[in-house]
């Protein structure tokens, strides 16, 4: 089965691009301004913060299939040039673009001061390296969704180098599935690691103290060897689901429904708490159990009969398509409506409620406006010149589309 057309990878992009965007908006909404009967929506939306994981386990499913693939046909492993001029032509052109175009709204409508400080903040973002550092987790002041790129990227490099080991050693079929499994331990013993031996002190610890304040508070908890976990877990799940790629049947169907209302029960059971929603040795959003609803969903859907076409429709995959936009522009269309479109957002008058809806609305309507010229426009366009790089692959080298 082509890896662009696995079902249900579209509907768990465009799931997890919402609950993120949704999350941010409800998150902005005073709990007792909220209509009684929309309390407990708002605050599951509250934790869409979860989204996050979605988005790890995609990637790592998608982006170690060509592997497992390569690895039980007893191939090569695949191009490592192309896998990495596939995922710098995804990820860099938009993101690099949202960077710098924040940057210079933070400095010309914020009170953002282009400081020492900004610059090695700026600098380790521009570079994909913020993700190292408290001081750097944040690259700039009004979007702060951008601080998920270095992880993504530092589990971009850690899966061929830990890939490369199950082909050096030669294990295939499930025996390689179960020594992937040792590294999934091994990147939970290096967060262990490093949330024992790398403490943040608490001198302007806590949101109360801005973005900063708010990195100290989420590192170390918040560090790439954690998130690769995650990130290994979906490769995992992309291991799985290689074995079953052949098979068709409604029982799929059941556990692919089955993961989707995991994932939801998870995200209920943890209404109330912290948004991060730390789980096991402290990596965040419900580790284990909202990667392991994921998984299943990832693993089963492909097998479904009907479910996963029926969640990879037309809206599904329009979305998924310009997913990467909505994600790294929101916050920033946020922040801009704020201080260019007053009363938006202005939860303290009497009329909250109506002015969170409309902010919210044209938050979604701008966002999606954004994205889809920047996938049209930009992400797509180098993403197909990119292509005109590659190097032929010989008969036998499997090259790993892009996620």
């Amino acid at each position: 089965m082509n890896q662009q057309k696995l079902l249900g990878a579209d509907f768990l992009r465009a799931a997890a691009c919402m609950m993120v965007l949704l999350h941010h908006l409800a998150f902005r909404m005073p709990a007792d301004k909220v209509p009684e009967l929309l309390q407990g929506l708002q605050g599951f939306l509250v934790m869409g913060s979860f989204g996050v994981t979605v988005f790890f386990m995609l990637s790592g499913f998608l982006l170690a299939r060509p592997f497992w693939v390569a690895l039980d046909r007893g191939d090569p492993m695949p191009n490592l040039r192309i896998y990495a001029l596939r995922r710098a032509a995804r990820i860099l052109p938009g993101f690099w673009l949202a960077l710098v175009v924040s940057l210079v709204f933070s400095i010309t409508l914020g009170n953002s001061v282009f400081d020492g400080q900004q610059a090695i903040r700026f600098l380790a973002g521009f570079l994909l390296l913020g993700d190292w550092h408290w001081m750097t987790l944040f690259p700039v002041d009004n979007n702060g969704p951008l601080w998920s790129i270095g992880f993504e990227v530092t589990s971009y490099v850690l899966l061929p180098f830990c890939l490369a080991a199950l082909f050096a050693l030669g294990v295939k079929s499930w025996r390689a599935r179960l020594a992937w499994i040792g590294v999934v331990a091994l990147a939970l013993l290096a967060h262990w690691m490093v949330v024992q031996w790398a403490p943040i002190d608490e001198v302007g610890r806590g949101w109360k103290h801005g973005l900063l304040g708010g990195a100290k508070a989420w590192m170390p908890r918040f560090n790439p060897l954690g998130f690769f976990a995650i990130f290994a877990l979906g490769a995992l799940a992309s291991g799985v689901q290689v074995k079953f790629a052949g098979m068709r049947h409604w029982l799929f169907d059941v556990i692919g429904l089955g993961g989707i209302v995991g994932a939801g029960v998870t995200m209920a059971a943890h209404i109330g708490g912290l948004n991060e929603g730390y789980g096991w040795f402290g990596i965040p959003y419900a580790f284990p159990w909202m990667p392991v609803a994921v998984g299943t969903t990832l693993v089963a859907l492909p097998s479904s009969v009907l479910t996963g076409r029926l969640l990879d429709n037309p809206i599904s995959r329009f979305i998924a398509a310009i997913s990467f936009g909505i994600y790294i522009w929101h916050f920033l269309v946020i922040w801009l409506l704020e201080r260019l479109v007053p009363p938006s957002f202005d939860m303290g008058r009497d009329d909250a409620w109506t002015i969170w809806l409309w902010s919210s609305a044209a938050t979604v309507l701008i966002s999606f406006a954004i994205a889809t010229v920047s996938f049209y426009a930009l992400e797509r366009p180098v993403v197909r010149w990119a292509r005109t790089l590659e190097p032929r692959p010989s008969r036998r080298e499997a090259a790993p589309a892009g996620a």
